[in-house]
């Protein structure tokens, strides 16, 4: 009887967990946002900065800052979106949380600011 007990025990449970399953998150903001800066040195070279936003689909992602191609910063976020308003939620207290809106029609899609100056391209 017992292992009767334990058969219909595995296998109720290998049932159950079939049967969850994971909404699939279809948001155009998904994918690798990016900005990229550049400025002169007292006519030494250029110095370029880089930072990348890299949205998954579980509401998290990875915000990466580069100098001159080199990582010099990262740290993981949540984001969230309401009626068209994306907010990011850094997990670094250095790094400020912001809010942006996704503009699909221009090309290459770009995250805006409130203001409406460019945040972020999508890559």
């Amino acid at each position: 009887m017992k292992k009767l007990f334990s058969l219909l025990s595995i296998i109720g449970i290998i049932a159950i967990s079939n049967c969850t399953r994971v909404p699939e998150n279809n948001d155009p903001i998904l994918g690798i946002w990016a900005k990229t800066e550049s400025s002169s040195i007292d006519g030494k070279g250029t110095d370029s900065t880089r930072e990348e936003w890299i949205f998954n689909d579980v509401y998290l992602g990875r915000y990466q800052s580069y100098s001159n191609n080199k990582l010099v910063f990262y740290t993981d976020f949540k984001w969230s979106e309401e009626k068209g308003t994306y907010t990011i939620i850094y997990g670094d207290p250095q790094v400020e949380d912001i809010t942006v809106s996704l503009e699909q029609s221009s090309d290459p899609e770009i995250l805006a600011l409130e203001n409406g100056s460019v945040f972020a391209t999508r890559e």
